[in-house]
């Protein structure tokens, strides 16, 4: 679906995962210093309390990310999508039943990314129906990557080969992995939850990332030669 204009594109970088199940006060708070540090996108995880008022908390978070253009997606329920206008997008874990469906009900441009595992078949859905981007999880045990089984970095690699669009990788990646994974397959941003949200100085804490995202493959293999 042709997105328009104003609204944001994803071209790669840190992509902040929120857990909207923590403290909403904590949760709005480490957002605001993510943001300074630097992230590109946000994704609202399906990960919510019992009586939370979804759409209320949506608001307050797109309103902190507005100033700083950066989209705002969530995460499998595309009713919020329908309901709350201040998403730019969503996040599929897997391929929906009808994703026409869903644009035809949205009814309004919106952004659209999925996971895909160790499943290139999801790459190739997602290259034919033209989503904004890929991820791949989980590259490394991690908690919070929940059942996503571990994928290769050959999978990704040949994942380059069936599309130009950006390739985000997620599952315990750490600002001291991303060199190393850097030189074993080709990727352009990295989905972080916990290693963000539980930092002390989330700021600081993405600009490490950030950082670590820069670094040529093959000047740090010199460096540490």
């Amino acid at each position: 679906m042709e997105i328009m204009e104003n609204t944001p594109k994803i071209t790669g970088g840190i992509y902040l995962v929120l857990n909207p199940a923590i403290d909403e006060a904590i949760l709005l708070a480490k957002l605001k210093s993510a943001l300074l540090g630097g992230i590109q996108v946000v994704q609202i995880w399906n990960n919510w309390q019992p009586a939370a008022d979804k759409p209320a908390l949506i608001e307050k978070i797109a309103a902190i990310c507005k100033p700083y253009a950066v989209p705002l997606l969530i995460n499998a329920d595309w009713t919020l999508l329908r309901d709350v206008p201040a998403l730019d997008g969503i996040h599929f874990d897997n391929i929906p039943a009808s994703l026409s469906l869903i644009q035809n009900t949205v009814s309004r441009p919106f952004l659209t990314g999925i996971t895909c595992s160790e499943n290139l078949q999801t790459v190739a859905w997602a290259q034919d129906n033209h989503l904004d981007y890929v991820s791949f999880c989980s590259m490394f045990p991690s908690s919070s990557a929940g059942i996503c089984n571990i994928v290769m970095p050959a999978t990704v690699k040949r994942a380059r080969l069936l599309t130009g669009m950006p390739i985000f990788v997620a599952g315990g990646i750490t600002p001291q992995n991303i060199p190393g994974l850097k030189k074993l397959t080709p990727f352009d941003g990295v989905a972080v939850i916990s290693g963000i949200l539980s930092a002390e100085d989330p700021e600081q804490k993405v600009k490490e990332f950030k950082n670590a995202l820069s670094i040529n493959p093959t000047q740090h293999a010199t460096e540490n030669n």
